[in-house]
């Protein structure tokens, strides 16, 4: 994810990030440029239309379908942002909630091969969440005192979880936790679980292809049709005009897109990576 500052105007106006829609949409933009220089050379040197002519009034389209766009793109960003959000939220209950298990766990147990098992199996939940919604290959992990050995072709997160409760009811089995315990230490997995889920709902429910293929066709023919009603008004500079509202609509749709699947690998997706790590430091810590 991006870092920046967020009142420092003048680096977000003058600089372009690689992140930034103007790279992405530049070869487009140019094609747009062109074809409305063309469309205005047509029109005003070319056919010579004359100011009443009725391709003139296209703008009053323009003026109607304005407002709906509008309307269409501000539900998209804001689906998007909600779905970013909501990853971030899940991601921050999973921060927590290793805190509070290891918490528990340190008070609770006192056998140091105990604590050493949860202090690598803990961390490692997040750092396979992480790559499961990313969809990497998670490679076989060896740790001291555990051997924690992933099945590729099952659900890992779940292989983990299952460990984890494993560990758990040995304990109990043993004796060294009471039905009680057993029972608050299920619920901090239990969470873990759920929190998978949620991400997993996010990663593999996209927005409806039909919306999303009805914006981009609405973007498109807005921006092709605005050259033949504003030639008249602006002449040549119907080209910097209409190449700036393409990139101003596209852009909007190019975050949307970028945003709506926060466990990419995108630049201004969540830091996934860094969060695991953090929930590995914060646990090796209590433990």
């Amino acid at each position: 994810m991006v870092s920046y500052n967020t009142k420092d105007w003048f680096t977000f106006i003058f600089r372009f990030h690689k992140a930034d829609t103007f790279r992405t949409l530049l070869p487009i933009m140019l094609a747009i440029g062109l074809y409305s220089g063309i469309i205005g050379y047509l029109e005003v040197e070319y056919w010579k239309l004359a100011d009443n002519s009725y391709v003139k009034n296209i703008t009053i389209m323009h003026g109607m379908l304005g407002f709906v766009i509008s309307l269409l793109l501000v539900f998209r960003t804001n689906t998007a942002y909600d779905r970013w959000w909501e990853g971030r939220k899940m991601w921050g209950a999973l921060v927590n909630n290793s805190r509070n298990f290891a918490i528990k766990l340190s008070v609770i147990l006192t056998d140091e091969k105990d604590l050493a098992y949860f202090r690598k199996l803990i961390p490692s939940y997040a750092s396979i969440l992480n790559k499961h919604l990313k969809d990497e290959e998670t490679s076989k992990q060896l740790f001291d005192d555990v051997d924690l050995e992933i099945d590729h072709h099952k659900h890992k997160p779940n292989q983990v979880a299952k460990m984890l409760f494993q560990k758990i009811n040995d304990l109990y089995d043993s004796k060294k936790i009471t039905g009680d315990q057993l029972i608050i230490l299920n619920e901090e997995v239990k969470s873990f679980t759920d929190i998978c889920g949620a991400c997993e709902r996010i990663k593999n429910t996209p927005i409806p292809y039909s919306y999303s293929a009805f914006l981009k066709k609405f973007i498109f023919f807005y921006v092709m049709t605005l050259p033949f009603g504003y030639a008249f008004s602006l002449g040549y500079y119907v080209v910097p005009v209409v190449v700036f509202i393409f990139y101003v609509l596209a852009s909007l749709e190019l975050i949307a897109e970028e945003i709506e699947d926060p466990f990419g690998a995108d630049e201004n997706d969540l830091p996934t990576h860094k969060i695991a790590e953090n929930i590995k430091k914060h646990v090796e810590e209590l433990l």
